[in-house]
């Protein structure tokens, strides 16, 4: 063992202590075979050597992954919603409001039988004739929507059948809409923010304000258009804020309250 260690690192320093440090630590790496045999000049320090040789440990997780799995953590966890919540199914009515491009808000209810209401322009009125609900284009039910997977491998699958041409270039933004835009159940939300972690499309931007001033956590991806979407979401909450596409005439969207409630919507024509 002492010629192999002269042959590769040359001769140390006549310090009969530093000596059989250097010997034992050798001894021990080439018992548990995790010793990688480097070809180093024989001037470079016996310390510098002992450095590079230990195994590096995985680099820490991406600030934005870790976000986005506490925003599951806290998806996961809700059982109801209040104002401005985004949770479980803690009343009769899935309920969103929201604020388009800077204009006027608007609102939309469904409850339970999958019947849904819009209130737009100061007037109250039912959907009819088509899903309130979409994914790429295709109309979904309330019932397929509680039905979807709560794992997030299942749930990255399935979404990704549903699009046009199993399209991946649409599968960030699809996974989005479950946060806010359909009545998701918690287990399904948690599974969205949890498959988004994983997606190498999605981009972390950093902390960030919506235009009404409320503080949360940028992400980005890029639509088969080209153009970037950007989410800013309350990881504390797993709420949504808002989205803004880039470029002139991009559309924006203010979330102001995305969960469920028992209040239903006002003068029911």
């Amino acid at each position: 063992m002492d010629e192999l260690i002269r042959e590769l690192y040359g001769t140390p320093r006549e310090d009969p202590r530093a000596r059989h440090r250097v010997w034992r630590k050798v001894a021990a790496r080439r018992r548990r075979g995790r010793l990688t045999w480097l070809a180093i000049p024989a001037t470079v320090a016996l310390t510098a050597i002992l450095l590079t040789v230990l195994p590096a440990g995985d680099p820490p997780p991406a600030p934005g992954r870790s976000i986005l799995l506490t925003a599951a953590a806290s998806a996961a966890s809700a059982t109801s919603s209040g104002s401005g919540g985004s949770g479980g199914s803690g009343g009769a009515y899935w309920h969103v409001r929201k604020q388009r491009d800077g204009g006027p808000e608007t609102e939309l209810w469904v409850n339970a039988q999958g019947r849904a209401w819009t209130f737009e322009r100061g007037r109250v009125s039912r959907v009819t004739g088509r899903s309130p609900f979409s994914v790429g284009g295709r109309g979904m039910t309330y019932e397929q929507i509680q039905a979807l997977p709560a794992e997030a491998g299942a749930l990255r699958d399935h979404v990704a059948a549903m699009l046009p041409g199993g399209s991946r270039a649409l599968l960030a933004d699809a996974l989005s809409g479950l946060l806010w835009t359909k009545p998701s159940a918690p287990g399904v939300r948690a599974a969205a923010y949890r498959a988004l972690a994983d997606l190498p499309e999605v981009h972390y931007l950093g902390a960030a304000t919506d235009p009404r001033g409320r503080g949360g956590q940028a992400f980005a991806y890029a639509l088969p258009s080209g153009v970037r979407r950007t989410l800013i979401i309350d990881p504390a909450s797993s709420q949504v804020l808002s989205s803004a596409d880039s470029g002139q005439g991009g559309r924006s969207e203010l979330i102001l309250t995305a969960g469920w409630t028992d209040q239903g919507p006002p003068n029911l024509p």
